[in-house]
């Protein structure tokens, strides 16, 4: 799989066309999202570039596995790690985690690959994460400058 530079339009554009191929095909109604939710221009790309990357995607998936084989569970999870890691930028990983639930709900059918694909890009980017790094030096239960006195009655 190709790489792209770091927190760069085209990495967040992979992530949201694996989204969009998870389910094997790119149907007619996600393709009207894309237009109407401008993917292409929310991650500064023209629509023409975004389209780039999806034939890209599928290049290199039609290299690394069977070519007729669906996109749908083909990515294993060290690639999907490396593919995500390319982005670290809170602000565009939760942009593109926006952008993904747009896609895979544009349908209003989600496949289980776009299940598996939202899961993981959750798990490896969600709020949690984030609060628990923030959570980290705090007692169970108490956020920092929150903790409370017993009340007495």
């Amino acid at each position: 799989m190709r790489t792209y530079p770091r927190n760069s339009p085209q990495a967040a554009a992979r992530i949201v066309a694996l989204m969009l191929s998870s389910d094997g095909h790119v149907c007619s109604s996600e393709e009207r999202a894309l237009d109407r939710l401008d993917i292409a221009g929310q991650l500064g790309l023209l629509p023409e570039q975004f389209a780039q990357i999806v034939q890209t995607l599928y290049e290199d998936h039609a290299i690394a596995h069977a070519p007729h084989a669906p996109m749908a569970g083909q990515i294993d999870t060290t690639l999907l790690a490396a593919l995500m890691g390319e982005i670290d930028s809170p602000a565009l990983q939760r942009k593109v985690m926006r952008l993904c639930v747009s896609a895979a709900s544009a349908d209003d059918y989600l496949a289980d690959g776009e299940i598996a694909l939202l899961a993981s890009v959750f798990n490896a980017w969600g709020p949690a994460r984030a609060q628990a790094a923030v959570r980290h030096d705090t007692q169970p239960g108490v956020m920092r400058g929150h903790a409370r006195v017993a009340s007495t009655t």
